[in-house]
């Protein structure tokens, strides 16, 4: 087991192992358990059995989940069971289900305590560590939302082991995008055989992943620097999700926005890790994209959350882990819109 500090005005624990939900202990007495509707049964009565919850509330599966209406609705249920205001919230599942348990943990009574148990690799490596939680809107992702850390979080890596391949493979690409912005170590662990549920690389590739994750939130827990870093590929991926209204899975919407943000990168006199970013693309197989044109996307990547009043800012790398953000002129975002369409239409 691995076990890593994340400090700050708000310190807690994130452990990494093997068979973690058997051993689950709160302070608080009561609590409320969200999950999504696709977790598999047997996780939900194992967190049940060691929590008691005083309710249990199964929420749409992935993005569908992140809506007013669903936080509407998870709101209610809780003051419906009388959850106290020193109760807690627990999320368990992928990402998408955890950022909004963190949201409704954040709002319900103006905040409880809110611990979160990652069952994606997705989930482990990025949405579980930092404390971001909110919901989408039609207009964008992640539009509405709070700062709101976790109490601890357990990344029990035998859940890994239900997910189907083409997922685990979606949440990897957050772990090879830490490797870009700051560990290199982790590109080619992520890419090797032996990075598998079960496999060798598993447990240390994912704790050495949420390692930079939680070293940078440590430093910057509300955005206010380098913690805009960890948005590389970020720009154009939450445009993808948005044109496609969230059919193109998060994942690999970073890895396509990954591979845009290196061709901003080398054209902007940058290092180019074009090829790094390509080798990810096909080593993930992501799913196909609709035929896209650069107005098509340009006005979801105007309302990135980086952007200022001054316009749109991207993640770039001048060389391998060193990262910056910057504007970029017009006519270059669209000319390796045009290069990158052209790149991922020729993926295997």
């Amino acid at each position: 087991m691995r076990r890593i500090d994340v400090g700050g005005a708000q310190p807690y624990t994130v452990e990494i192992g093997a068979g973690l939900l058997g051993g689950l202990s709160l302070d608080e007495r009561q609590v409320a358990l969200i999950h999504p509707e696709d977790l598999p049964p047997q996780f939900v009565r194992q967190v049940q059995a060691r929590l008691s919850p005083v309710v249990t509330v199964s929420v749409p599966a992935r993005d569908a989940c992140k809506t007013l209406k669903v936080y509407a609705d998870v709101l209610s249920r809780l003051a419906q069971a009388n959850l106290p205001r020193d109760g807690a919230v627990v999320g368990l599942g992928g990402g998408a289900a955890t950022d909004l348990a963190g949201f409704v943990a954040a709002s319900y009574l103006r905040g409880v305590a809110f611990y979160t148990l990652p069952t994606t690799l997705l989930g482990m490596v990025d949405a579980a560590v930092g404390g971001k939680t909110g919901v989408n809107l039609p207009e964008g992702k992640n539009l509405v939302g709070a700062f709101w850390p976790p109490s601890a979080v357990w990344c029990d890596t035998n859940t890994l082991s239900t997910l189907p391949e083409s997922v685990f493979r979606e949440g990897a690409a957050e772990a090879f995008k830490h490797g870009l912005i700051q560990d290199p170590s982790l590109l080619p662990r992520v890419l090797a055989p032996a990075f598998r549920p079960g496999g060798a690389l598993l447990e240390d590739t994912v704790a050495d992943a949420i390692a930079v994750k939680a070293g940078v939130v440590t430093r910057d827990l509300t955005e206010r620097g380098e913690r805009a870093f960890l948005n590389f590929g970020h720009t154009l991926a939450h445009a993808l999700e948005g044109v496609t209204h969230q059919g193109i899975p998060h994942g690999e919407a970073v890895a396509y926005g990954m591979h845009y943000a290196a061709l901003l990168s080398r054209a902007q006199g940058g290092a180019d890790l074009t090829p790094d970013t390509l080798a990810f693309l096909r080593w993930q197989r992501p799913s196909a994209l609709p035929n896209l044109d650069y107005d098509d996307v340009a006005p979801y990547m105007a309302r990135d959350k980086k952007a200022d009043s001054d316009g749109v800012r991207f993640v770039l790398l001048r060389e391998l882990a060193h990262p910056y953000l910057t504007r970029v002129p017009d006519d270059v975002l669209r000319a390796a819109f045009m290069t990158w369409r052209d790149d991922v239409s020729r993926l295997p």
